[in-house]
């Protein structure tokens, strides 16, 4: 069951959700969804660096990517065809019974812009920074500022509480995460 905005405010008061820094309903609440903020952290392939990436290689992803930093009021340019990941301002705590799904705005869609190409779950017991990875399916570049709403979060309630929530799995590589990290495929 979708939780609608009504059940969205009730799940804040009783912190069984919780944002940080609390959005503003207001402006970020919809009907069964609370829209996110973009950070200025993003994390951008260096393409010359190698020929292509192998996930069976020991050597990490992120000796492949670079971290930027966008100072207040500037923009990060995403170039068509681009991948990034990207962080919300917000971080992200859910309680054993609940996930979050990371969802596109319209907006920013209609623009070209992808918020997530596979990972929009956030599972049962997450407790984070929430990434996002960020591609510019169009044809013009877009300029993202940090603190624009940049997407969505819906609300899912299991039928029952996860047995091992995604905290307390020792497989768990993105838990806790403050920033936008490399994949860390080649620890599977």
């Amino acid at each position: 069951m979708v939780l609608s905005d009504r059940d969205i405010k009730t799940a804040f008061q009783n912190k069984r959700i919780i944002i940080s820094p609390e959005p503003d309903f207001s402006v970020q609440l919809g009907a069964c969804s609370v829209d996110l903020r973009l950070g200025n952290i993003f994390r951008v392939f260096e393409h010359s660096k190698v020929p292509f990436i192998d996930p069976r290689h020991p050597a990490p992803a992120s000796s492949l990517m670079k971290e930027v930093v966008v100072q207040d009021g500037e923009s990060f340019i995403l170039q068509p065809g681009d991948f990034v990941l990207a962080t919300t301002m917000e971080s992200l705590s859910l309680p054993d019974d609940l996930l979050a799904r990371l969802e596109g705005r319209s907006s920013l869609g209609r623009l070209g812009i992808v918020v997530h190409s596979t990972a929009s779950v956030f599972e049962p017991g997450w407790r984070g920074v929430v990434v996002m990875e960020l591609g510019n399916m169009g044809r013009l570049p877009v300029a993202l500022y940090p603190g624009m709403r940049v997407c969505a979060l819906t609300f899912e309630e299991l039928s029952s509480p996860a047995d091992i929530p995604v905290h307390k799995k020792k497989s768990a590589k993105y838990v806790g995460q403050t920033g936008p990290l490399a994949s860390k495929i080649s620890e599977d």
